[in-house]
């Protein structure tokens, strides 16, 4: 099916009847570390949004299955850039909480901002300016326990790699009380993502543990004391996939629990799927559901579940959301959702009023960096076979000006598909950085004022093609994924697929214009 995106429906029913499985992820591309709460019949998620703008993306679900995405909790320039002396803040893992009436997102600017919360009446905004904790480490949790006593854990010291925790004051950001070790590890010495629940009488402390990479795992303890000492599972981790390291799901962990509305328990966590037995992942790590059993008060899941892509279990009756038009023709004035940016912009690069119906992007100098002024708007990669294309009108006036479409990583590895002049020809260059390696790998001499260009995503890789007339579609070349998987990159996101334009001077002579930007996946 074509799926025009960030609204996930996995399962239609026209008549809203639960069905008797789902497929995960329930979130496709790039959405780490799934922070969950439930509000009524309503059900909010957010996920990691690491060097994206905007920042900390909002979800709404009514069945746990379909999601919409409502809004961002990070969008204004006093909720970036923190340190107030860096101009690359990265997001790490956020913590979703709601509670008398009054959403809390808290995150960590690891790059200098430290940790930070931000509150909202409404899910989809707008989100307060940022109410300050602290700095060290990063993960933070908030619980609201039913004595009014609001508690804040976190990773507790790069070193040790412990959990620490304290009274907060929810409305100064003030801790009431000194940090206290909670856990050092329950099956490992690398801790993080706590999150403290009272269910039944008990606290349970789940963490994510082992790294973020293979031997992730989510393992729990209990106490009948919020600072414990805490009673371990006795079989943890109790998500994990350490079966096979060549398992197409791969790195299970980082989870939170939610109730729904029919009294059953569920947990979202996060994962990474892979192609065959050698590949990484260039999509990144994506958001996983899967049903929760309690048994002698310990919340256990059916390991099944989580090696299988189809999980049989009764969902809620389905709310699949109206599906989305996969070309986006640029008509509004502001950007959709589905799009981000790197880093927080200190000016805007982009407009949707200039040339009504296209995108503009004024280029920069500089390249596909995130800590410069980048003019670059892109779509997460949702799918292995999925295409991304354009029609583009560029007219380069230096070597260094080009406008296309990149497959983004990080600015040491992406793939590029482009315009620009070379040898005083106008030429359409597929270019491939990885690493400390930057090659042109094809070319082709263009006439064409007006370009079509696309980048089709298949398990190997990306293939890139151009048009000088529509539909006269021509390969330039193709690249493999695992060159520029999150592996090899080292990094805690995934693969864009964007438009984007630079420039010699400070501003391109030239801005680069796209008529419309079509996102297809084929399941």
């Amino acid at each position: 099916m074509v799926i025009g995106v960030l609204t996930t429906t996995l399962l239609v029913a026209a008549n809203a009847c639960a069905a008797d499985s789902y497929q995960n992820p329930i979130l496709r591309g790039v959405n780490p570390d799934p922070s969950i709460c439930r509000v009524g019949g309503d059900y909010y998620l957010i996920t990691s949004s690491m060097f994206f703008y905007p920042g900390v993306p909002v979800y709404h679900s009514k069945d746990l299955v379909n999601w919409e995405l409502v809004g961002h909790a990070l969008t204004t320039s006093n909720q970036f850039c923190l340190a107030k002396n860096h101009g690359n803040p990265m997001m790490y893992a956020a913590t979703l909480r709601y509670h008398a009436g009054k959403f809390y997102v808290i995150t960590t600017d690891v790059n200098g901002g430290g940790n930070f919360f931000v509150t909202a009446t409404n899910a989809a905004g707008p989100w307060s300016d940022p109410v300050f904790v602290d700095r060290p480490v990063f993960d933070p949790s908030l619980f609201f326990d039913d004595d009014g006593k609001v508690y804040y854990t976190r990773r507790g010291d790069f070193k040790d790699k412990d959990i620490v925790q304290a009274e907060i004051d929810v409305d100064t950001g003030k801790l009431l009380t000194p940090l206290r070790g909670i856990s050092k590890g329950l099956v490992s010495d690398d801790t993080e993502g706590p999150h403290l629940y009272k269910i039944n009488g008990w606290y349970y402390l789940s963490m994510g543990e082992g790294g973020s990479r293979a031997l992730h795992m989510q393992t729990i303890a209990r106490s009948k004391n919020p600072y414990g000492p805490f009673t371990p599972y006795p079989h943890n981790p109790f998500i994990a996939q350490h079966n096979a390291w060549w398992h197409p799901i791969r790195a299970t962990g980082h989870a939170d629990l939610v109730d729904s509305t029919d009294g059953r328990w569920w947990a979202v966590y996060l994962g990474t799927r892979h192609a065959g037995y050698d590949a990484f992942s260039a999509i990144g790590r994506e958001t996983f559901l899967v049903p929760v059993v309690w048994q002698d008060d310990w919340p256990v899941v059916q390991p099944e579940n989580i090696y299988n892509f189809t999980v049989p279990a009764k969902t809620l009756p389905l709310h699949p959301w109206p599906p989305t038009s996969a070309r986006d023709e640029f008509n509004e004035t502001q950007l959709g959702l589905q799009y981000v940016r790197l880093a927080y912009p200190q000016r805007e690069l982009f407009s949707l009023t200039e040339r009504p119906g296209w995108l503009r992007l004024n280029g920069q100098a500089g390249g596909l960096v995130q800590t410069k002024q980048v003019a670059f708007v892109g779509h997460r990669q949702q799918e292995f076979k999925s295409s991304a294309a354009v029609k583009m009108e560029f007219f380069p006036t230096g070597t260094n000006e080009e406008a296309g479409l990149s497959v983004f990583q990080t600015a040491d590895f992406h793939y590029d598909i482009f315009k620009t002049i070379r040898n005083g020809q106008t030429t359409i260059v597929l270019r491939k950085t990885v690493g400390d390696m930057t090659l042109d790998a094809a070319s082709a001499p263009v006439d064409a004022d007006t370009l079509w260009l696309k980048i089709q995503t298949t398990p190997e890789g990306y293939e890139f093609w151009f048009a000088e007339k529509a539909d006269d579609w021509k390969k330039l070349g193709s690249g493999l994924a695992n060159l520029i998987a999150t592996e090899v990159a080292g990094v805690w996101s995934g693969a864009l697929l964007g438009m984007y334009s630079t420039g010699n001077d400070t501003l391109c002579k030239t801005p680069a214009d796209f008529d419309w930007f079509e996102y297809q996946v084929n399941l």
